[in-house]
């Protein structure tokens, strides 16, 4: 069973890379890099396993984010794509689930291949669930999912069919949804399946964000009482 002192799910909104790398000095795409270095992303996996949770999910580029600058851009894709090779085996290790939320038509094709074959080398891992936003927006998910709907000859959607075909089918809604960098809003962020969600903000850029401060935010989450509308 559950302990309900622990989230299930854990959603993370990955804020303040940019501005982490500014007051180093450095370009912005190094901050998305320091991010996302596999030290990093797999000490937050161990400490998600660690403390019993089964899905940690991170928003690492939005729709709203083609909007930046091209370079920062293409930077961060190469980062993406470095990261997706290397974590491949790392996930096999650990045993963890990967799946890609969001958008696959805009996005590079050869990182939608790679995304495609970790997906496959780890359906059937189920230790741990970790999933990536990527190209990803919350009214856009909607949308998609909705025209699904309509397309299969439905003029009037439910609110069941409406969760069958987001993103997200199969996967858990967040128990807790957590930004970093002082930010504190969800910017579009499942808006569906955060209904429920608890919110933990914390000043701390994302580059600093480690296993302490991930069981800091769980252990808060343990002291809320959630009623559930009830």
């Amino acid at each position: 069973m559950a302990n309900k002192n622990v989230p299930l799910h854990v959603s993370i909104i990955p804020d303040g890379n940019r501005r982490w790398a500014k007051g180093r000095g450095l370009k912005p795409w190094e901050g998305h890099r320091f991010a996302s270095s596999s030290e990093r992303v797999l000490a937050l996996l161990e400490e998600a396993k660690s403390l019993g949770i089964s899905y940690i999910t991170f928003w690492a580029f939005s729709t709203e984010n083609w909007q930046r600058d091209k370079r920062e851009i293409k930077e961060l894709f190469s980062v993406l794509r470095h990261g997706l090779k290397k974590f491949k085996k790392e996930f096999i290790i650990h045993k963890a689930r990967f799946r890609h939320i969001g958008r696959k038509d805009r996005l590079p094709k050869d990182i939608v291949r790679q995304m495609d074959e970790l997906e496959e080398a780890t359906r059937s891992f189920s230790d741990i669930n970790i999933q990536i936003c990527l190209d990803y927006g919350g009214r856009d998910e909607l949308m998609r999912a909705v025209n699904r709907v309509l397309k299969s000859g439905k003029i009037e959607v439910s609110e069941e069919d409406l969760a069958f075909n987001l993103d997200t089918i199969g996967i858990p809604d967040p128990d807790l949804i957590i930004r970093t960098s002082g930010e504190q809003r969800l910017s579009g962020f499942m808006p569906f399946q955060s209904s429920y969600a608890e919110f933990y903000f914390t000043p701390i850029h994302f580059p600093e964000f480690g296993p302490d401060e991930l069981r800091e935010a769980v252990q808060e989450f343990g002291r809320r009482k959630r009623n559930f509308g009830v």
